[in-house]
């Protein structure tokens, strides 16, 4: 928070925090033209991802056609795909009675199964997608993060039912520890919240380091 408001010279009340569960999966990123998925990669090393398309078209919560009456001719969305804690121990007994090697935990088994050479395979694993983020878009105007957010979900998107607007740093430590105790009662694995600065505006003139955003960072839970 002092970083942000160093570095952007914006008064204190002007400055809010999108909050977000940090979903413990695997990051992908979907590319949409004219509302029809074209492309669907892994996130790689932030530059260069796997060409995975095939393989999502098969997630039920990734729509293959955007939904509603105003489509961006362009739209890059991030998520992550992420699988049930209670489908991946029904998974791991199937492979156990099959004497095939267990996935150690749910992310491991949500990219293996993403990562598979035949898409006939990740059909069969229950995934989902939870969007959390917009790339590049074009056709209509976002000025801010919550309102990137809200507009996956009136796409067709799944987003977090836990994502929050704070307007200050003592609503997001309050957020933390709400979710914290949360944790262990979710159906999904979390590792943390992600706390990111609202107006697209300023974080555009916070910028990023080569291998993070400024404007974004990870509120890790204890191991």
């Amino acid at each position: 928070h002092r970083r942000v408001l160093e570095l952007s010279g914006v008064p204190e009340n002007e400055i809010s925090y999108t909050v977000e569960p940090k979903f413990d999966g695997l990051a992908v990123e979907l590319v949409f033209n004219n509302g029809v998925l074209s492309l669907g990669a892994t996130r790689g090393d932030g530059v260069i991802g796997e060409d995975v398309t095939l393989n999502l078209r098969t997630i039920k919560s990734i729509p293959l056609r955007l939904m509603g009456d105003h489509i961006p001719a362009l739209l890059e969305v991030r998520g992550e795909v992420i699988m049930n804690k209670g489908d991946f121990e029904k998974l791991n007994r199937k492979r156990e009675q099959l004497g095939d090697p267990l996935f150690a935990n749910p992310r491991n088994a949500a990219a293996g199964s993403v990562r598979q050479l035949d898409p006939r395979i990740t059909t069969t694993r229950p995934l989902n997608l939870f969007a959390y983020g917009i790339g590049r878009v074009q056709g209509i105007e976002l000025t801010e993060h919550w309102d990137g957010i809200h507009l996956l979900k009136s796409l067709g998107f799944r987003i977090s039912q836990h994502v929050e607007l704070c307007r200050s740093v003592d609503q997001v430590t309050a957020y933390h520890q709400k979710i914290l105790e949360l944790r262990n009662d979710l159906p999904y694995e979390i590792d943390g919240i992600v706390i990111k600065v609202n107006s697209f505006a300023l974080q555009a003139r916070l910028g990023e380091l080569s291998r993070s955003p400024r404007w974004a960072v990870a509120w890790k839970f204890p191991a």
